[in-house]
């Protein structure tokens, strides 16, 4: 009877151990996507210029149009909504959020290049030209339950344009 008990005891260790490896690859995949997914996304709202701006040779993102152009990115490569919330299909199984969104550039008032430092999400960068800046997050995936909740994925990306000088 001992025996069995042990065993019991160490099965119950193995299998919370695998489910916590599960889960920590889980939380590698999602922030991996999130990663790739804001990338494109950010790259597509640097794309969005205002064409009167720039025949008069500065370089100003139209905030509106980009903002746009990221949204409408994350949700074609994240399979969202128009609410951020994932569709039937979506490997997310939480509401994506952006919680930064920002366009730096000439209309902004700073002289490039410039260092950009917000540590509320962990960015330090040298800003060559202008850039866009997102920030967006999703709940960690969650297999055990466990006493502490597990802190959100996070995922910062900085597109830029660099002046040939």
């Amino acid at each position: 009877m001992d025996y069995i008990i042990k065993l019991a005891f160490v099965l119950l260790i193995f299998i919370y151990a695998w489910f916590f490896q599960a889960q920590n690859q889980e939380w590698d995949i999602d922030r991996e996507l999130l990663k790739h997914a804001n990338n494109m996304a950010v790259h597509d709202a640097a794309q969005e210029m205002d064409e009167s701006e720039r025949a008069e040779g500065r370089l100003i993102i139209d905030q509106g149009a980009a903002e746009a152009s990221f949204k409408e990115t994350l949700e074609a490569n994240l399979g969202l909504d128009d609410s951020l919330t994932p569709r039937a299909g979506s490997r997310l199984r939480s509401k994506v959020e952006v919680v930064e969104f920002k366009v730096i550039d000439e209309s902004s008032g700073v002289a490039f290049p410039f260092l950009y430092e917000d540590s509320r999400y962990g960015i330090t960068k040298y800003i060559q030209g202008p850039s866009v800046i997102a920030v967006i997050k999703t709940r960690h995936p969650v297999l055990i339950a466990r006493a502490k909740n597990q802190e959100d994925i996070q995922v910062p990306a900085i597109q830029e344009y660099k002046y040939n000088k």
